[in-house]
Order: structure tokens, then sequence, then C-alpha cells
């Protein structure tokens, strides 16, 4: 339960350091990093159908498309746009 809550917090505390410039790069970097790493936690638990709150995780087919996204986008506004 404690890694849920720390990874919470790490994508909250990110999500913050994304609307300063002076930490934009890094958060988006760290936040790039932290999606790349929990991609195989939401593998696991698709595949092994582990149910969150009663539902059932995301399918592979939408989570890892979802997944991407979130990298491109976090790239787009915390990398491309901080030069």
């Amino acid at each position: 339960l404690w890694v849920i809550y720390f990874t919470g917090t790490c994508e909250i505390l990110g999500a913050v350091a994304l609307l300063l410039p002076r930490t934009r790069m890094f958060a988006a970097v760290a936040l790039i990093l932290f999606l790349i790493a929990v991609l195989p936690a939401n593998i696991r638990a698709a595949k092994a159908n582990i149910r969150l709150r009663g539902k059932p995780a995301t399918p592979l087919i939408i989570r890892i498309p979802i997944q991407l996204l979130f990298i491109v986008l976090t790239w787009w506004s915390g990398i491309l746009h901080s030069t």
C-alpha cells in the first residue's frame, strides 16, 4: 500500500513541478522515467486480471497506447517547450 501512496505522491509532485519553469525540464524527465518504470506493473496487472476497486485493470490494448501518449505529452510539454 505504501508503494501506491509513494507513486501517487511522485505523480502529484511531478505535475506541480511541470508548472514551474525552473523545474519543468527535470520534472518532465523524471515523469517520463517514472511512466516507463511503472509500465511493467501495469502490464502485469492486466495480464494477471488484478482487480482495482472491484474493477479489472485497463486492458493492454488500451493501457499501452495511453501510457505512450502520456510519455509523448510529458515530453512535449516539459522538454520541447522548455527550450
